[in-house]
């Protein structure tokens, strides 16, 4: 199995794998991005990074993330964003080796720690990150305020 970095000529896979993903969790209805948002968020901003589980040269799957910071371990942390694998190349081990090497970038960058969030219907990857040794964090609860509530909000 081969990883690699995405870079601007991925931009329609990218988006490829966030609908598929969106599909999967059913809220494709939900997703807005588009390649220019990609390209301006992710290569040009660099507030994200992506990378694929490669089968051959076939990419079969992707993990999006991005830093965070915890300010109790003062280091930045890997954010685990999205994380998909087609289903006809799910069990063979994308999925872990993504997470793996999720891990290894943290190491090698230094970070404290790596985390996701999972929807809480989706019995099996949450059965797949236990197996892994993650730990649910069950003390805490997502909050989100997005659209016109973000605007007003931010909005003098």
């Amino acid at each position: 199995m081969n990883y690699r970095f995405a870079d601007e000529n991925d931009l329609s896979l990218i988006l490829h794998f966030i609908k598929e993903l969106a599909t999967y969790e059913k809220m494709l209805d939900e997703v807005v991005a588009d390649e220019n948002l990609l390209r301006e968020w992710i290569f040009e901003k660099k507030k994200a990074e992506v990378i694929f589980a490669l089968e051959g040269e076939k990419e079969v799957g992707f993990a999006l993330f991005f830093h965070n910071f915890s300010t109790f371990l003062g280091r930045a942390g890997i954010y685990l964003e999205d994380l998909f694998v087609m289903p006809e190349y799910r069990g063979k081990g994308y999925g872990k080796g993504l997470i793996k090497t999720l891990a290894q970038i943290a190491v090698e960058r230094g970070c404290g720690r790596l985390e996701w969030a999972c929807l809480n219907w989706n019995q099996p990857s949450i059965d797949f990150y236990l197996s892994l040794g993650a730990v649910p964090q069950k003390e805490w609860t997502v909050y989100r305020v997005t659209g016109d509530t973000l605007k007003e909000m931010g909005t003098k």
